[in-house]
């Protein structure tokens, strides 16, 4: 039971993780522009999934044991992640209505690989929005697992921003005709939402019954 309780973490933690960076952004865009051009890929893929790494770690070991030592904390948590979830996943809906193609960016930053590095680095660490995701969100639904299962969860979490940024990174070639379409995006935001809605759902329904 444990080894499997240690597996189903890590896969909703990948799940979880994966879903949580799909949404269009100057960072995803970004990595993408790189890989057309073939510029810099493996380093500003390695920035990125690194910084993400260590947000989530700070998020798994300090938020989530923060939250883990009060369960009427980790109930709160739950609870505000289930909102916080179905508020998403209604927004991933109503992109999926308005489909737009992914495009690299146009600017003319990331010629050398200092500028690239620094680029990528601010685009990573100066969005608010990366610490709501890695530290408080992962942090705190981290909490619903103890000792292992806990670390596996946020190893899943890892391995997706590592699995999702290399593969955006040097699949972009490929990628840029499938994503230049916008039906390719409304059936990816159909799938995050899905995603987004059962793990709503389990985190509502353990704040309920208080299992957690």
């Amino acid at each position: 039971a444990g080894n499997w309780e240690r597996l189903f973490a890590g896969a909703e933690g990948f799940f979880f993780g994966f879903s949580l960076i799909l949404a269009i952004g100057a960072q995803n865009a970004y990595v993408l522009r790189q890989g057309l051009l073939n510029r810099h890929v493996f380093w500003v893929c390695m920035i990125c999934a690194v910084s993400d790494a260590l947000l989530i770690a700070a998020g798994v070991l300090g938020v989530g044991t923060f939250v883990a030592s009060s369960p009427d904390a980790v109930r709160i948590v739950a609870a505000g992640g289930a909102v916080f979830l179905l508020v998403y996943g209604c927004l991933r809906l109503k992109s999926a209505a308005r489909p737009r193609a992914m495009t690299a960016a146009n600017d003319s930053v990331g010629e050398s690989l200092k500028a690239a590095a620094l680029y990528t680095l601010a685009l990573t660490w100066l969005n608010p929005h990366v610490y709501l995701d890695t530290v408080l969100l992962l942090g705190g639904v981290s909490a619903r697992f103890a000792g292992w299962s806990r670390a596996f969860f946020g190893f899943g979490a890892v391995l997706a921003s590592f699995v999702f940024f290399f593969s955006l990174g040097y699949g972009a070639r490929k990628l840029a005709p499938v994503f230049a379409r916008p039906g390719a995006w409304r059936a990816l935001d159909l799938l995050v939402a899905g995603v987004m809605f059962a793990i709503a759902a389990r985190l509502a329904a353990a704040a309920i019954r208080g299992d957690i």
